[in-house]
């Protein structure tokens, strides 16, 4: 269940957004390296992935649960979707006991926003319902790298941390091997049964929970569609007679006749992240790298498709059709998205919520629409899959048997299923303190809308899936534009593995971010990206093309 709290809007950088997507619990995009290791859960070994039949043996036994069926099955990589209305009164529980035992455990995790206090109401009915004791460490989410990588770096570890995949680059990614426990003998096989809503979390999800030969990770399972969605404003569109581009070039012509400085209108924000999609180039990361037709393993910025994005992107910019501060890179572009100054913009699934419900009362004639994503010659899209899991939650080594115990129950209850007892109390909190129930729907109150938010939802979550009680026809909508997306949507070669690669070429990519950006402004030369590349494969690309030809050569490539 979806709190009625609208989401914050995501900018155009890699971090931003997928903290944003954080936050609304909406899958990961795979657009930053997944990391985890090969080798014994001791070995030392912390490059590589476990995947195959080595990996299929340290996975836990699969119970789907059986609490509600979804109204929209999830197909092509997409969420699942709940649009009919649940009757709050007969809500079951998904777990017959409490499987806490009180005894008090340390979470670090991180936060958008101002984290509510200790002993507030929603954390103590969370903790007297899941039997836990739980003392929060929330950590600022837009810095919480550096704390991490202190954290895991010194002797003293909260007993649980939450381990963004953005964040794992470099000795962090190296730490969590020798930092966080195996999981096994408490998850793998049967032994999850005790746990029925880990239970119930997708085996590919559970996969990429695998760091260093062992299973160290509880993950939050994302959708492997795309997640990326150009949104536009569809009241408006209608309003001016507007048709919905299907090609790169009329989606040029559209916005060069929307654009009005003088009545401060302009067609778009920043389009990088939809280019992307339009040309078919790979993500960043481990995702990156693929063996093509020809039999070749190149890297993402080795595809012509790389640059040709890229000079799109600079084409609108170039054309005076982007707005002054998505330019600027300053401000928020779903404000002036729903302020009516930008009609197109990117933002992750949740933005589709979050947008409706927060101009409901304010503007009843906003719309806000999904753009079907099209190819780079106005036919079909070539998308590429997500990750199955970008987000986990781990529990320090050396914990106590009764703080793992206690670990677990609290990951178990964050991950109960919709149409539960628990999922209600996670996503809403106390009924009159937290939410009023109007018409049979949930609708949060001020208390709710400032102590509900990004806690226990980020200690694990059950399979991707959308509902909106307030406003049930969001979910179907993006439900159904992910399965649109799927369809054409292919996996690289490392999809499905968690990849540590050796450290010493941990930041060599480091520099594209800032270049593309500066590109598509027209502050850099195309020629400069070009030298950046060569520049990438002779300080250490080939080498490290190399390195994952052998890691698919031993693991197998996932297309």
């Amino acid at each position: 269940m979806t709190p009625n709290a609208a989401s914050a809007s995501s900018g155009p950088s890699r971090r931003s957004f997928l903290a944003s997507t954080a936050v609304a619990t909406a899958a990961v995009a795979g657009g930053m390296p997944l990391l985890a290791a090969c080798g014994g859960s001791d070995s030392g070994e912390r490059e590589g992935t476990t995947s195959g039949k080595a990996a299929d043996k340290l996975l836990p036994t699969f119970v789907a649960s059986t609490v509600a069926n979804p109204d929209l099955p999830s197909k092509n990589g997409s969420a699942a979707g709940y649009t009919g209305k649940v009757d709050l009164a007969a809500l079951k529980a998904s777990v017959a006991e409490k499987l806490g035992t009180g005894a008090p455990i340390k979470i670090m995790s991180p936060f958008w926003g101002s984290p509510p206090k200790a002993g507030c109401a929603y954390y103590t009915a969370l903790d007297a319902a899941a039997g836990t004791k739980i003392i929060w460490q929330n950590q600022d989410g837009n810095t919480y790298g550096q704390k991490l990588g202190a954290v895991l770096a010194s002797s003293s570890i909260p007993d649980m941390v939450v381990v963004p995949g953005w964040e794992l680059v470099g000795k962090i990614a190296n730490a969590v091997t020798a930092k966080f426990m195996d999981l096994g003998p408490y998850l793998a096989g049967d032994k999850v049964k005790k746990y029925p809503n880990l239970a119930a979390i997708p085996s590919d999800a559970w996969r990429m929970g695998i760091f260093g030969g062992a299973l160290r990770g509880i993950p939050m399972p994302a959708a492997t569609a795309s997640s990326i969605v150009p949104y536009y404003r569809k009241d408006i569109f209608d309003k001016k007679s507007y048709a919905v581009p299907k090609s790169p070039d009329e989606f040029l012509s559209w916005a060069k006749e929307a654009t009005s400085a003088k009545a401060k209108v302009w067609a778009c924000g920043d389009m990088n992240w939809t280019a992307w999609n339009i040309f078919g180039v790979r993500p960043s990361g481990s995702l990156g790298w693929n063996i093509g037709d020809d039999g070749k393993l190149t890297y993402r910025f080795e595809e012509p498709a790389y640059l040709e994005a890229l000079e799109w992107t600079r084409k609108l910019f170039d054309a005076g059709v982007v707005h002054p501060d998505d330019k600027a890179r300053s401000g928020d572009a779903g404000q002036r998205f729903t302020a009516g100054q930008i009609l197109v913009f990117n933002s992750d699934t949740s933005a589709w919520y979050g947008k409706t419900a927060e101009q409901a009362q304010a503007n009843p004639d906003f719309e806000i629409e999904g753009m079907d994503i099209f190819g780079a010659d106005g036919g079909n899209p070539k998308l590429w899959a997500a990750q199955p899991a970008g987000i986990w939650s781990m529990i320090r080594k050396g914990a106590s048997k009764t703080t793992v115990d206690n670990a677990l129950a609290a990951a178990d209850f964050a991950a109960a299923p919709y149409g539960t007892k628990e999922r209600m109390l996670v996503d809403y909190g106390v009924e009159g303190t937290h939410y009023t129930v109007k018409a049979g729907v949930p609708v949060k109150t001020d208390q709710g809308n400032s102590e509900v938010i990004n806690a226990w939802v980020m200690l694990a979550a059950p399979a991707a899936y959308y509902a909106h009680p307030d406003f049930p026809e969001v979910a179907r909508k993006q439900v159904e534009w992910q399965q649109r997306m799927g369809a054409f949507m292919k996996k690289t070669s490392t999809f499905g593995m968690n990849i540590v690669e050796p450290t010493r070429w941990a930041n060599l990519s480091s520099q594209f971010e800032q270049l593309e950006i500066d590109y598509v402004r027209g502050n850099r030369k195309l020629s400069d990206v070009q030298a950046a590349i060569s520049t990438w494969k002779s300080s250490g690309g080939d080498k490290l093309r190399d390195w994952y030809k052998q890691l698919i050569d031993k693991n197998g490539s996932a297309n």
